[in-house]
């Protein structure tokens, strides 16, 4: 096992793996910015080092200083958490240039399937279902209306080296595709430096079905069941639930098979999730596979009684998957409300600034990730999650129940966050039925709570 770990992280993922570390007996290195010096996770790690001023790119992206950190503090790997860096194979190759284990897949793999094109034609040729769609990229207007009037409309225009909605555009009629190509092309480029895009047939009412792997040092994965993540807003996620109530047993064998064919087909190494869209007949499409721990990986902890962190820790240091993690089962419903430092009253507007009082909630079958506490104060500089809110219970009405009750004793005073949105999304009734789909929150009426005097 290793004896030293920095995280390249910062918030509620860098305690969790600090957490991690410290029952496997691993000192760790925090590395923070200058924003981040009362954070949590500087005082809770073994040693911290400051990496740089505020701003990310030359803060938590800035690969030298975090390097430079490593060295210093002798540490033997770094986990790179999500988000930041994590999905960066010239980071994962410096990482092992300098000797230094980086806590992810090989930076090959993480290559090959963050070129959403690239990894199309490898899950093919692995068996997977993927949506109909452009076998290589598009490189010009004229070839993008041809492969549209094949595939017929809706289509989704879509970046290659894509992610979090930006680079994508979906097209309704023949007459919009040459302009939005053109804007897909050029956010694409500015977003990830690489403009390449493809085309997929448009999936409609889909729902996002995503499948945790874990892959170990012999090239075998084992898959820990799929987590719901259909409600979303712009493409990122709000509220995640396992298992889907749209998934029976026999389609969780299906879809849990492709999972493991993907992730055997690359030789997956670590933690990550290989992500379908699920139509209204139960056939699923291969849509992309995330190269990292995800946010919402405590979801799957909760119904299938396994630390996720520290068997990615066992398998990064060559340590065989243990055998309770490949028989693990389901047993019971697990929810998860992402709270974030935002005003569902004027459109999800960011809500920077200082928590004045912060009360978590608590027992049975409750979970609170976060980083945040009472004179805390919320930057601007960085993502607007400041604590996730997991609940377990048998059922998925009771554990609905709980997360009412939890969302309800969950106080934070001093800036706006989601919590009154997530309690008026519970209540709704084709959510408690569990008939929705990505596009849910489309319809959804949130209604501003009004202060009280």
């Amino acid at each position: 096992m290793f004896e030293k770990i920095l995280i390249a992280n910062r918030g509620e993922i860098a305690l969790r793996i600090i957490r991690a570390c410290h029952e496997l007996g691993i000192s760790t290195v925090a590395v923070y910015s200058t924003a981040d010096e009362l954070a949590l996770h500087v005082r809770f790690a073994t040693e911290a080092v400051c990496i740089g001023p505020p701003e990310g790119s030359r803060s938590y992206l800035h690969i030298p200083a975090i390097i430079s950190a490593a060295e210093l503090t002798n540490a033997d790997a770094i986990h790179p958490g999500y988000g930041f860096l994590a999905e960066n194979a010239e980071f994962a190759t410096i990482c092992e240039d300098h000797g230094i284990t980086f806590i992810g897949p090989k930076a090959d793999t993480i290559r090959l399937m963050g070129n959403k094109s690239e990894a199309r034609k490898t899950m093919i040729k692995a068996g997977v279902p993927v949506t109909p769609g452009s076998r290589d990229v598009i490189h010009n207007v004229q070839e993008v209306v041809q492969e549209a009037e094949e595939l017929g409309y809706p289509v989704m225009v879509k970046a290659s080296a894509g992610g979090g909605g930006r680079g994508m555009r979906l097209v309704e009629s023949p007459e919009l595709l040459p302009e939005a190509f053109i804007q897909a092309q050029h956010e694409a480029r500015n977003a990830f430096g690489n403009g390449d895009l493809y085309l997929e047939k448009f999936i409609t009412e889909p729902r996002h079905i995503e499948v945790q792997i874990m892959g170990d040092p012999s090239g075998k994965a084992v898959a820990l069941g799929e987590r719901e993540c259909s409600i979303q807003r712009r493409h990122q996620k709000l509220i995640e639930e396992s298992p889907s109530p749209a998934v029976n047993g026999p389609l969780r064998e299906k879809i849990c098979k492709a999972a493991v064919r993907a992730a055997e087909k690359v030789k997956y190494l670590g933690a990550g999730t290989v992500e379908f869209l699920l139509d209204g007949e139960n056939d699923f499409y291969f849509m992309e596979m995330n190269t990292r721990i995800q946010v919402e990986h405590p979801v799957t902890e909760m119904v299938y009684g396994t630390d996720l962190l520290k068997t990615q820790l066992g398998v990064h240091a060559g340590i065989p998957m243990p055998d309770w993690v490949r028989k693990a089962s389901l047993r019971g419903h697990a929810i998860e409300c992402r709270i974030n430092a935002e005003d569902p009253s004027h459109d999800f507007r960011p809500s920077p600034g200082l928590i004045t009082s912060f009360h978590v909630p608590g027992g049975m079958g409750v979970r609170v990730d976060t980083a945040a506490y009472a004179g805390y104060h919320v930057q601007p500089y960085y993502d607007s999650m400041i604590a996730k809110l997991i609940v377990h219970s048998n059922s998925r009405d009771s554990a609905i129940n709980r997360m009412q009750q939890a969302l309800e004793e969950f106080v934070i005073e001093g800036i706006p966050t989601t919590i009154p949105f997530h309690q008026q999304v519970l209540a709704d009734p084709d959510f408690r039925r569990g008939e929705f789909t990505t596009s849910f929150l489309e319809t959804f009426q949130y209604q501003p709570i009004e202060e009280s005097e």
